[in-house]
């Protein structure tokens, strides 16, 4: 792990494994967690020959967390000067949940600089909230509950938070651990980020992405419902959907050996 200053007072740590090779993914980790949910995947991906990029967010892990630039349109351009830093070019991007819309923003703000195919994992997007013009997603005020829970009892929150990560039979060591990586973000990263899952639109994001993209949801996801992937299918002119009939909102891990068998042949394809 090392730092890159996105800002005079803003570290972000990247963990930045397999250098040598040529063939990069980037993964950006969703809310409230941090890039340890892609420890299955990593592993996955060295044995394949593959460099692995993960970030934790700003306000998660082992990042700063400032007081402000929780918005998609600033923590995208993290992710450009982290990009940049490293030199990367024809590289493969994903996202889970937030983090899904963040690259999303950042393939439409910085017009994919660098990217030759994406991948969306359980993605927040077109928006995670309803408005009246947008009547998918879940609600507004289902959002500000769970924002109100993390102001009030975090602890809980992140308990709940790790029951409704997976569809599947798993241990209850496996939802602990998703617990305490909720629990490693900071409180002010979590509510301002939060904030901006309910807020911000990712509609016209979609609409400029120009690669090819995979587009990973679980049938059973009730964090960020089904709907949505379609209405990302529609909206992404060369994408792909593939469901996890069994899975829920954590498609990267309720039936692992399956989505890394189709992750990885995306990736190859």
């Amino acid at each position: 792990m090392y730092y890159v200053n996105v800002e005079k007072d803003v570290k972000i740590a990247v963990y930045d494994v397999n250098t040598s090779c040529p063939d990069a993914v980037f993964m950006v980790h969703g809310w409230p967690l941090s890039e340890k949910i892609f420890e299955y995947q990593k592993n996955l991906l060295i044995c394949n020959g593959y460099r692995v990029i993960t970030i934790d967010l700003r306000g998660y892990g082992n990042s700063d967390a400032p007081a402000c630039g929780y918005s998609y349109d600033r923590m995208a351009e993290d992710i450009f000067i982290i990009i940049r830093r490293l030199g990367l070019r024809n590289f493969t991007l994903a996202g889970f949940s937030m983090g899904g819309a963040i690259v999303c923003r950042y393939m439409s703000r910085f017009h994919g600089f660098g990217v030759k195919k994406l991948v969306l994992l359980g993605a927040a997007v077109p928006r995670f909230t309803q408005t009246c013009d947008f009547p998918y997603g879940v609600s507004v005020p289902s959002v500000e509950q769970l924002i109100d829970q993390v102001l009030c009892d975090r602890a809980q929150f992140s308990e709940n938070f790790s029951n409704m990560l997976l569809y599947s039979e798993h241990s209850k060591a496996i939802k602990k651990w998703f617990c305490d990586i909720s629990l490693s973000a900071s409180l002010r990263g979590t509510v301002m980020s939060g904030c901006a899952l309910r807020d911000e639109d990712s509609r016209n994001d979609l609409c400029s992405i120009q690669v090819p993209t995979g587009i990973f949801h679980g049938r059973q996801d009730v964090v960020v419902p089904y709907e949505l992937a379609l209405l990302q299918k529609d909206c992404i002119k060369d994408s792909r959907l593939y469901t996890f009939e069994n899975s829920g909102h954590g498609v990267f891990y309720d039936e692992l050996e399956l989505f890394n068998c189709t992750f990885l042949n995306f990736l190859k394809c």
